[in-house]
């Protein structure tokens, strides 16, 4: 850094015709001003170096839209003439100056811009002598400055007696406009302002705006100083009232809240943190904003059942009682009710079960949690998990955030008012991950009956005792349930219904709570069984009953809109009727399996909806042995039509298939409802049969289904949703169904009506699936096995 000094300035330096101009983006300056400035850029420096050289004389003026640029257009119309007083050079090549304003100048011609800009100006002088005018406004301007120098924290007072001693009225302008806090189009103006007493009356108005300002900031600190004055007096005019015994609403709201506090029997650490937060409240005044959040906190730990539970019913034979009224069947979810049961009768601190009942829709999964409360003479709490993905849904707020509530396990168990309900949390296999957090994970700590005793809610912040709560949890799929939350849980399957359980079921509960839902008297109307069996099979196709629900429903309102209209009962409906009453049948069993056909074989499928019927088509099309695969079928099903593609060519000779056909023909294989995705290898056997037969031209029975996993030599492997695949085969009209060997064991869960309505094959290879799903080969059929000569 190397420092000029310049010769001190004579008393009015001369103002040169022609300078070198800079721009300044942050800053305007008054004559008569002195101003520390850092220059820098080539240009800028340049017109500094060459008028330090010179007379020491440059002009500056502000430029509205700052940029490297020399723009004339953005320049104030006035500048100012500013002596160079020193000069520093500093190691990166700015120079840092201290200017002193000489005059007010105007540009009159613009000489040449580069290297640096140089103009021709005109210097404006005021003129001198002072009219009365010109005193009066000077006078005024003085006074007022001098008031504002009282209000304004950021000028000294020596500013004031400075003003005072600035013998001419535009110099005391322009000093006064260099100290007021003033933005750059304000301080432009001024110096744009060449009639002093103009310029007298603008800077008038801006110090009265300053003084109005100044007024307001030092009013609302006046009434900040007169609120801490209130609220020390209200804190003495409270310890008055207390020596005195006197009570006023408030303390009535806090004693009330001491004797809420008394009364719930709060575990210790609980006790001690509502303790806390109620001395807390106590303190504070009724208008803060903590008040509210404090208040809440205390009303929620005081309004928790901390100790408060329900009594079981432990009569093993009532509870059977119960879940026989509200559903049909389910021998296995009651039979583990009644374990339960059984144990607490025995040992009353046993621990509640963490049950999930794993089912498609519709097959009374939520109900049944109900009807488990009932039995046991518990609150029922259900909480629905569809889409939650925010941990804070589980674990609550903090305090510290707006609007912060307890999670809904809390708020499900302070609906109870007990800390033993059934707690169902249905559909925990949809739950979401989001960036707010896991809520799964969460769940991890609530079902855990080692941990959960010691529940902590992000709220409340002391520990809950969850041990006596009963969990269930309800879900269509495992699949999607993360596996450290599913071994915490005790599965039970419930698969869908049979024909003749959802005619049971019809009786005994949807029939009459429709009824209800309608209006009608059971006298008024009956449902046959053979209208009830007409619903099951030719309207619905489900695991479930609640579309059977809805379509009794239907004919429950039709006949109520006839009764309405005058009719007289009592109506029966028959299967003659329905048709009459509602639409026509969606499902006709004969319409839907068709008669047989070449190239298109029944397989069965496991939806999370239950079991259902696939048809698999296969065709030969000239080409040269490609294998087209459609149906948005997946990886493991592509796998298998590719292996049962291997089988058929490796057992040509023994099925009268031409050898060589691959070379000649492509072969497609296409499962209908392309926009349903499919996958899975149980399809396998499914395939290959479907192929062979479009191969040997031998039809496939439509009412033999199967199902099975193929391997490259033909072996049929297990596969699993054995109970639903067969329901869906009943459910169709199918009369025999194909099975791998291993998967005999698996029949012990097929209800013994639908054992005995079906026919069962069990099988080790495909070479015994065949001589049952395909016609048998004739001469006539045996001629046809040959391809065509154009493949």
């Amino acid at each position: 850094m190397s420092e000029v000094l310049m010769p001190d300035p004579p008393d009015t330096p001369a103002v040169p015709d022609l300078l070198p101009l800079l721009t300044l983006a942050d800053a305007v300056m008054f004559p008569a001003m002195v101003v520390p400035l850092i220059v820098q850029g080539e240009r800028e420096v340049k017109a500094i170096e060459n008028a330090a050289l010179g007379q020491k004389v440059v002009g500056l003026f502000w430029q509205r839209q700052p940029g490297e640029a020399f723009d004339p257009q953005a320049m104030g119309q006035t500048g100012t003439a500013a002596y160079i007083v020193r000069l520093v050079r500093l190691a990166d090549g700015r120079l840092q100056l201290l200017l002193q304003g000489l005059a007010r100048i105007q540009i009159q011609q613009l000489v040449y811009t580069d290297p640096y800009p140089v103009a021709r100006v005109r210097v404006i002088a005021d003129p001198e002598g002072r009219s009365t005018t010109l005193e009066g406004l000077a006078r005024g301007v003085l006074s007022l400055f001098q008031e504002v120098v009282q209000l304004a924290p950021y000028l000294p007072n020596e500013l004031g007696i400075a003003a005072a001693n600035i013998p001419e009225p535009g110099m005391l302008a322009d000093f006064i406009a260099t100290h007021l806090n003033l933005k750059l189009e304000e301080r432009q103006t001024i110096l744009d302002t060449l009639d002093v007493a103009e310029r007298l009356r603008k800077v008038t108005e801006l110090l009265q705006r300053e003084k109005e300002i100044l007024e307001i900031g030092r009013k609302a600190q006046q009434e900040m100083s007169k609120a801490q004055r209130d609220y020390v007096l209200r804190q003495q005019l409270e310890a008055i009232r207390r020596e005195l015994g006197e009570t006023d609403e408030r303390q009535a709201e806090m004693q009330a809240l001491r004797e809420r506090l008394q009364h719930a029997q709060l575990p210790e650490e609980a006790r001690k943190e509502a303790e806390r937060e109620l001395e807390r409240l106590a303190r504070m005044l009724p208008g803060a904003p903590e008040y509210v959040v404090a208040r809440t906190y205390l009303d929620w730990i005081l309004d928790l059942p901390w100790q408060v539970s329900t009594a079981d019913k432990l009569d093993i034979k009532q509870a059977r009682q119960v879940l026989d009224e509200d559903h049909y069947d389910l021998e296995r979810i009651k039979d583990r009710i009644l374990e339960y049961l059984a144990v607490r009768t025995l040992k009353p601190d046993a621990k509640g079960p963490l049950l999930c009942f794993v089912g498609p829709p519709g097959v009374g999964k939520t109900s049944l949690g109900q009807s488990i409360a009932r039995a046991l003479g518990r609150k029922f709490v259900r909480l629905s998990l569809g889409g939650v993905r925010d941990e804070a849904e589980i674990r609550g707020h903090r305090r510290t955030y707006i609007g912060a509530l307890p999670g809904r396990i809390i708020q499900g168990l302070r609906r109870a008012g007990a800390k033993n309900p059934v707690f169902m949390l249905d559909e925990v296999d949809k739950l979401s991950v989001g960036f707010q957090g896991d809520p799964a994970a969460a769940l991890l700590e609530v079902l855990d009956p080692e941990q959960n005793h010691a529940f902590v809610d992000h709220y409340l912040a002391v520990p809950f005792d969850l041990s006596r709560v009963m969990f269930i949890c309800t879900a269509n799929v495992t699949d999607t349930i993360p596996l450290a939350l599913l071994d915490r849980l005790e599965v039970l399957e419930l698969p869908g219904y049979t024909e003749e359980e959802k005619l049971e079921i019809a009786r005994r509960y949807l029939v009459p709570r429709q009824l209800a839902e309608s209006g009608l008297a059971p006298a008024q109307l009956s449902l046959t069984d053979a209208a009830l069996r007409c619903l099951v099979r030719e309207y619905t196709r489900e695991a479930g009953v609640r579309n059977l629900e809805r379509w009794i429903g239907a004919v429950c309102r039709k006949i109520a809109r006839q009764v309405s209209e005058g009719k007289t009962g009592p109506f029966s409906v028959d299967t003659a009727q329905l048709e009459d009453l509602l639409e026509p049948p969606r499902f006709r069993t004969e319409a839907l399996l068709g008669e047989d056909e070449v190239g298109v074989a029944t397989g069965l499928a496991w939806t999370p909806a239950g079991g259902d019927v696939l048809f698999v088509e296969a065709a030969i099309v000239p080409g040269k042995g490609r294998l087209t695969l459609t149906g948005n079928l997946g990886e493991v099903m592509q796998e298998s039509a590719q292996a049962a593609l291997t089988y058929a060519r490796a057992r040509a000779d023994q099925l009268g298939i031409d050898a060589d056909f691959y070379q000649r023909s492509d072969v497609h294989i296409h499962v209908p409802a392309g926009a349903i995705p499919k996958d899975g290898p149980s399809a396998g056997i499914t395939m290959a049969t479907a192929l062979i037969s479009a191969l040997t031209r031998r039809p496939v029975y439509k009412r033999v289904a199967m199902t099975g996993e193929i391997t490259l030599s033909g072996r049929v492997l297990p596969i699993g949703g054995v109970k639903e695949k067969v329901l869906a085969a009943q459910r169709v009209g199918v009369h025999t169904v194909i099975l791998p060997r291993a998967n005999r064991v698996d029949l012990r869960e097929v209800p013994a009506s639908v054992r005995n309505d079906i026919r069962f094959m069990f099988v080790e290879h495909m070479d015994e699936v065949l001589p049952v799903a395909l016609h048998p080969v004739g001469k006539s059929e045996r001629e046809s096995v040959e391809l065509p000569a154009s493949l």
